[in-house]
């Protein structure tokens, strides 16, 4: 699918002066983060141009490149032929891939790293694919926001992983709340209510000052995931604000906890959270989410506004929205929304064109951490002070390395943990 204005209501669509990628030349795409997402949008990528190749390669642990590439080569046998000089490993690879000589990076690793690597990428001039969130804290969304900027000077492409942008049965749904098919939205309800989390790496040993586990469990730290709200659930968080026409929250408070997930392998993050956003017009956004096995579950977004109600169900793929006796159900084109995202990243660069949908990733993304301040210390946060947090979660980005010990923060505790 090409690219064309206004497909996304934040896409930013330019022509990007002097820069033409000919239709012939071989488009050279490099991998940062060898896991499961990491792998998948690899895949896409070389399935979104005839003339793609997986050019590098790049992760922490050794294993973890290998099955990427092993499984990539039997889906993409003549794209996937990775030379050993360019699998890249260590704290360091993303260096190294940016350095190969490639067109476009993926962007997939835990997302503590990404302000980190998309700073790096934007800086080497590269095309970018971003998965969500963007940071996991305010300083790391203050870097983003600043990467962003520097992107758009540079005629960066930068596409986001918030996959629901690129559906089309919800491209067609927002877009009617956004022109005003319900009127004017004055509440959201939005959930990703789920099983508990998959990941567990030696589970039976916990060391959880260990940087190896904690790296090979990501999910259950803050500094790496950001909590479930962040990671997970900021699809949701995203979609509510698609529906609010992306204006940003004026506050949040909330709450949260841990029920069920409470063994020490299950490092410090929460298992439940409740949120209620305030916005401009006396309107509300109500989150919820949860990760407990055995429970109701749940993945939609509800909107009200004067005239009618939506829905976009993810569970059930349903769309439709209420007027009166009035009913619209989408019943149009589906797809493949995690390959429309990389086909209109493809398309644009062989038309010279660039998409920044940096300032809207960061700002969902920031919504979702604003969320997780409200649950951890059980005050209302402002979008000002969430923006402008000084506490930065983890260890230095110069100081990673696998002889690093990393004291495993207490457990948040709502009116004791402090806002910072």
């Amino acid at each position: 699918m090409a690219v064309t204005a206004g497909a996304l209501p934040f896409n930013i669509i330019h022509a990007t002066p002097g820069y033409k990628k000919k239709n012939a030349d071989t488009l050279k795409v490099g991998l940062i983060g060898c896991g499961g997402r990491g792998s998948g949008a690899a895949s896409q990528a070389l399935t979104a141009d005839p003339n793609v190749v997986l050019h590098a390669m790049g992760d922490i642990f050794s294993d973890q490149l290998e099955k990427s590439l092993n499984n990539l080569k039997e889906i993409h046998a003549d794209k996937a032929n990775v030379s050993p000089e360019h699998q890249y490993i260590g704290f360091d690879a993303y260096k190294k891939v940016l350095a190969s000589g490639v067109d476009v990076v993926i962007l997939a690793t835990p997302p503590g790293f990404r302000p980190l690597h998309l700073e790096a990428a934007v800086e080497a001039g590269k095309h970018i694919f971003c998965e969500k969130p963007a940071a996991v804290d305010g300083p790391g969304i203050r870097r983003i926001l600043a990467a962003v900027k520097r992107a758009k000077e540079k005629n960066v492409s930068i596409v986001s992983g918030f996959c629901w942008r690129f559906h089309e049965p919800k491209r067609a749904t927002f877009k009617k709340i956004v022109d005003g098919a319900i009127g004017d939205v004055s509440a959201v309800y939005n959930t990703y209510n789920t099983g508990a989390t998959y990941r567990s790496w030696k589970p039976e040993n916990p060391q959880l000052q260990s940087a190896e586990w904690q790296l090979r469990n990501w999910p259950f730290f803050n500094w790496l995931s950001g909590d479930h709200i962040v990671e997970q659930a900021v699809h949701s968080v995203d979609m509510m604000s698609w529906a609010f026409g992306d204006k940003l929250p004026l506050n949040a408070i909330g709450t949260g906890g841990r029920q069920v997930r409470t063994a020490p392998q299950y490092g410090h993050i929460f298992d439940h959270f409740a949120i209620t956003y305030e916005y401009p017009g006396d309107a509300r956004g109500y989150h919820f989410s949860r990760q407990q096995a055995g429970c109701q579950g749940g993945y939609a977004a509800e909107a009200w506004g004067n005239k009618g109600k939506a829905i976009a169900d993810c569970s059930r793929n349903f769309h439709e929205i209420k007027t009166g006796k009035k009913v619209w159900t989408y019943n149009g084109q589906q797809n493949d929304m995690y390959q429309t995202e990389h086909n209109e990243l493809f398309a644009a660069i062989r038309k010279g064109n660039t998409i920044n949908q940096g300032e809207a990733l960061a700002n969902s993304s920031m919504i979702a951490i604003m969320g997780r301040m409200a649950a951890y210390t059980g005050k209302k946060i402002t979008w000002e002070d969430a923006l402008n947090s000084t506490e930065q979660l983890g260890p230095p980005a110069d100081t990673y390395s696998f002889d690093l010990v990393i004291p495993v923060a207490e457990v948040a505790m709502p009116g004791i943990t402090p806002f910072k």
